[in-house]
């Protein structure tokens, strides 16, 4: 009798044992973060070397304005109008995913590319933007995207951010897509290449891919923000020059955009065939843009009227 009851002791106090070590190890599970953080995450990431042309070129204390002759097709005909884009270098909040006020150990540096278009068709005026922030590392995709439309019917807003997926939200005047949100796998970006291109084009991605297509066309042809098959290619257009081109069978879409081979690979110009206007005003047309002018400034010091001369400069 004594042997049992030693026997049920020693069992109790092993289960005890048993208890208190899974109830530690639970301890130590919910303490531990489930996931990393963006900051983390960027703060973790190798830093490759950025070359001393690079660093003299985009962290100058200026930006690259580039002006564009532009011809839009819209509702299956073609516009006349401009383009200027944007270029600057700034640091960025990984969390927050805006631009830094301050200096910051998290703050990702990015190349941001903000992209103008000025047209009218008819009585009434187009505006639209579309802004990119890529890291100058190329190691990732862009952190943020967004894309605004402005003409008499009403506004049109889309912002996509890069966190465990692409995180997509979009507001419209039209009742079939006012208020959406959508999650996205990540894959390449077709806003972010116009970006990679500047950094390095010999890591653009060439071959077949699927590729999610600008949040311009997106918006402006209602199309489903997904991944569209695409194909990408890199060729030579001339000695100087060399062409990337993206083309969506599916979508019926071509893209082509000419820089220099040379560093700072400008952007010289570009084309987009797709199909513009709806029912029988449906057609296969080309929008076209060929660079004015470029100039290097610090343009948001330059608001005063005595400014405006640069405005003339740019063609504008």
């Amino acid at each position: 009798m004594m042997k049992w009851m030693k026997f049920e002791f020693l069992l109790i106090i092993f289960s005890l044992s048993v208890i208190s070590l899974e109830s530690c190890a639970q301890s130590e599970k919910k303490e531990k973060p489930e996931q990393t953080t963006t900051a983390e995450k960027a703060s973790t990431k190798t830093k490759k070397n950025l070359s001393a042309e690079f660093k003299t070129y985009w962290y100058s204390g200026n930006a690259e304005i580039t002006s564009y002759k532009l011809d839009q097709a819209r509702y299956g005909e073609m516009r006349g109008g401009n383009a200027v884009l944007i270029y600057v270098t700034e640091p960025f909040l990984a969390d927050k995913q805006v631009k830094a006020d301050g200096s910051n150990p998290t703050n990702i540096p990015v190349l941001k590319l903000n992209s103008v278009k000025n047209y009218i068709t008819g009585i009434y005026p187009y505006s639209l933007m579309t802004s990119s922030f890529y890291p100058v590392q190329d190691d990732t995709h862009a952190v943020k995207l967004s894309f605004s439309a402005q003409e008499w019917c009403g506004h049109i807003y889309a912002q996509l951010n890069n966190r465990e997926q692409f995180e997509l939200v979009s507001h419209s005047y039209f009742e079939s897509e006012a208020d959406q949100e959508f999650s996205l796998e990540k894959t390449i970006l077709e806003n972010e290449l116009w970006n990679k291109i500047r950094i390095n084009p010999e890591n653009l991605p060439v071959g077949s891919y699927d590729v999610i297509p600008s949040l311009e066309y997106i918006r402006q042809t209602h199309k489903t923000p997904k991944a569209y098959p695409a194909t990408l290619s890199l060729e030579a257009k001339n000695d100087t020059l060399q062409t990337y081109t993206l083309t969506y069978p599916e979508l019926e879409r071509t893209l082509k955009i000419d820089f220099t081979k040379a560093f700072p690979h400008t952007i010289e110009g570009w084309s987009e065939t797709y199909i513009s206007g709806y029912g029988n005003k449906a057609k296969s047309l080309t929008t076209t843009a060929i660079k004015n002018k470029t100039i290097i400034t610090p343009y948001w010091q330059q608001n005063k009227n005595s400014d405006l001369f640069l405005r003339d400069s740019l063609g504008l």
